[in-house]
């Protein structure tokens, strides 16, 4: 990704954009399993044009905007509205994402986030693309 931006928050140059939904069943260790698969997923591409780098291999930045709508289930419902009740409740989920946060930061990637729960304009500007889903 080239850049990203969140409003309100903040931006990054290149790296990784990560929308994190955090789940009823998730808790500290897994945003920090999360955080270590995330600043060491080789999405980067080589010198020979494969993905072999990581974001630490590169020095890029993470953007980090909490997005509970990942976790929307449309599959048990009768009608065509997702069922958000798998997301995490506040309380649990904002704790979890700060906790994701500083784990990436402690790993040696500068973050950006946005504001926790706010309604959120993203901006990315994407190169390749390349989206992964990752589950920790």
């Amino acid at each position: 990704m080239a850049r990203a931006s969140v409003t309100p928050g903040g931006e990054i140059g290149p790296g990784l954009c990560v929308l994190l939904g955090i789940a009823t069943s998730d808790e500290r260790a897994t945003a920090e399993r999360l955080a270590a698969k995330t600043v060491r997923l080789r999405v980067f591409e080589n010198d020979e044009g494969k993905f072999d780098r990581s974001l630490l291999d590169v020095g890029g930045e993470a953007l980090v905007v909490s997005q509970f709508t990942l976790i929307a289930d449309s599959k048990r419902q009768k009608g065509t509205r997702p069922d958000f009740s798998g997301a995490a409740r506040r309380e649990i989920a904002e704790p979890l994402y700060d906790h994701f946060c500083e784990a990436v930061r402690d790993l040696g990637v500068n973050v950006a986030t946005g504001v926790f729960g706010a309604r959120m304009r993203v901006e990315l500007v994407n190169d390749g693309p390349v989206t992964i889903v990752l589950d920790a």
